[in-house]
Formats: structure tokens, sequence, C-alpha cells
């Protein structure tokens, strides 16, 4: 199971504990079944409780509780993410640096050109 897709259906679920499967896929851009599957794992990891409930048009209907594992697990897991993203967000800075600094000698060649 991947780590960031654990971590932001976890979070997800933190936020929106009523949510269907298919609303819950739809907000992620999953499949249907790939939700399915990281909830199942989830619950049993014990990182999720399912609850039934009724709504208000007498259908059953689950609310995903986190576990007090659910919540230390979606603890490490925004620490892992966000050192991910931060790496992310470096690699991309001096890449981007990177890309202006050819960008600046090429005007520069074409200018030298011009003036010829």
């Amino acid at each position: 199971m991947d780590d960031d897709v654990r971590f932001r259906l976890l979070r997800l679920l933190e936020e929106h504990p009523d949510k269907s499967q298919r609303e819950l896929s739809d907000a992620l851009g999953l499949s249907l079944g790939a939700i399915n599957y990281v909830l199942k794992a989830l619950v049993e990891k014990g990182e999720v409780k399912i609850n039934n409930f009724r709504a208000s048009d007498n259908k059953l209907r689950y609310a995903y509780i986190l576990t007090p594992s659910g919540i230390d697990a979606k603890a490490r897991l925004t620490a892992g993410f966000l050192k991910r993203k931060y790496a992310e967000y470096e690699a991309l800075k001096a890449e981007i640096a990177a890309l202006e600094e050819t960008m600046s000698g090429e005007d520069a060649q074409s200018r030298a050109k011009g003036a010829r």
C-alpha cells in the first residue's frame, strides 16, 4: 500500500468520517476498488474502525473512524509526506534556477549575435 495514498485517505477520513467509498474515490481520484482495498487494509491494521449508522433516508451508511493507532500512523505518514514534498520542492527550485540560467545565457548569445 502506497504511503501517500494511505496518508491522503487517513487525512480525508479524519476530516470526513461519514463519506462513502464512492465519495472517497472521487475526492482522491482513485478507483472504487482501490479505496475498498486500502480501507480493508487499514481496518486489518487496526488504524480505522468502521461504525454503522443510518442516514436520513434510512439507508445504512458507515463512518470510518481513526483509531489511536490510525492517528499515530497518520502523524508518522504526515512527517514522511512533508519530507518527500520538501525534497521535491528543493529539486524543482534547483531545476528552475538551472533553466533560468540557461535561458539567460541563450538570451545573451542571441543579443550578441543580433548586435553584430
